[in-house]
């Protein structure tokens, strides 16, 4: 399963995404899909087996911009994006 975390600021998205790779953390960055509901900005994807690293790396950076972990799923040949919770 892949997961996003959201963000409204470019340059936090880029960041997180910076430091993601530092610490082995297989990352993109790419525009938030409009079914996360969030509105424009980017969002940066990785897969779920790596959530606990991820999720420790968002901690210690401090990024006021985080909107939150979304899941992306696909059934029925359509993409859903939904609140995340480990």
């Amino acid at each position: 399963m892949m997961i996003l975390a959201v963000f409204r600021s470019r340059a936090q998205s880029l960041d997180y995404a910076e430091r993601l790779q530092t610490y082995g953390v297989p990352s993109e960055t790419l525009p938030t899909p409009k079914e996360a509901k969030i509105g424009c900005g980017l969002c940066v994807r990785f897969d779920s087996r790596f959530f606990v690293r991820a999720e420790a790396v968002l901690k210690r950076g401090g990024y006021a911009s985080f909107k939150g972990f979304y899941k992306i799923e696909f059934a029925g040949g359509r993409m859903t994006v939904s609140t995340y919770r480990k």
